[in-house]
């Protein structure tokens, strides 16, 4: 498990396999945000312009906001499922604490103006320790990536100390899951950031966010 950088776990298809079969979902819906019809959630990855109609920060506001739930979600599901033991189950558990009151400090900030949350079938990826691993170290990369593309763009400086509040918390989670995976927690000197585009594109392969529900049934509403 040395190779655990986000394009790593691309490359050997975790993701993608712990989502195979899941129907409905389409590059051009997720694009469009027409996965979630009205919702909203995707748009907000996709659109700055569809997901905000005042400013560039609630844009990114609602951008960091899909997300934080998706990956509370996640791990919400994980802590129902309850198949991690030991210390993957706590760190499921207290991360998954974390993201949940990242989303609601997110949706105090944004009031009306955040978007909905999506509906998601993680097809395996909670249930088995080893998918999970990988699932979670592919998921904090991705967040602390995000949002530091995004934290120079953000105008309110109040709004930015925020962010950058959340954006160390992921730095943490991702050195903590990377540790358990037998990953080096920090593998380079510095990190690049990740555009928004190619978050959409690591989000869109993992087919996460359903658009319907898949013949595996119950399917998770986060």
């Amino acid at each position: 498990m040395s190779d655990l950088t986000l394009d790593g776990v691309e490359r050997d298809g975790a993701l993608r396999d712990a989502f195979a079969g899941v129907h409905g979902q389409t590059r051009a819906a997720f694009l469009t945000g027409a996965a979630l019809g009205g919702a909203g959630l995707l748009a907000a990855l996709a659109s700055p312009s569809a997901a905000a109609a005042a400013t560039a920060d609630v844009a990114i506001l609602n951008y960091a906001l899909a997300l934080e739930e998706l990956q509370a979600a996640f791990y919400t599901e994980v802590e129902r499922i309850g198949a991690l033991t030991g210390e993957l189950a706590t760190q499921a558990r207290v991360v998954g604490g974390h993201e949940r009151a990242h989303v609601r400090a997110l949706r105090d900030v944004l009031g009306r103006r955040a978007v909905t949350g999506g509906r998601y079938d993680f097809r395996g990826a909670t249930e088995d320790a080893a998918r999970f691993r990988k699932t979670a170290v592919a998921f904090e990369d991705l967040a602390v990536a995000a949002y530091k593309a995004q934290a120079p763009k953000v105008r309110d400086d109040h709004l930015l100390a925020s962010l950058l509040a959340i954006h160390s918390v992921e730095a943490r989670h991702a050195a903590w899951i990377r540790r358990l995976a037998q990953a080096p927690p920090a593998a380079n000197a510095f990190d690049d950031p990740l555009s928004r585009a190619r978050v959409l594109r690591v989000v869109d392969r993992t087919r996460f966010v359903a658009r319907t529900a898949s013949r595996r049934t119950p399917p998770f509403t986060g």
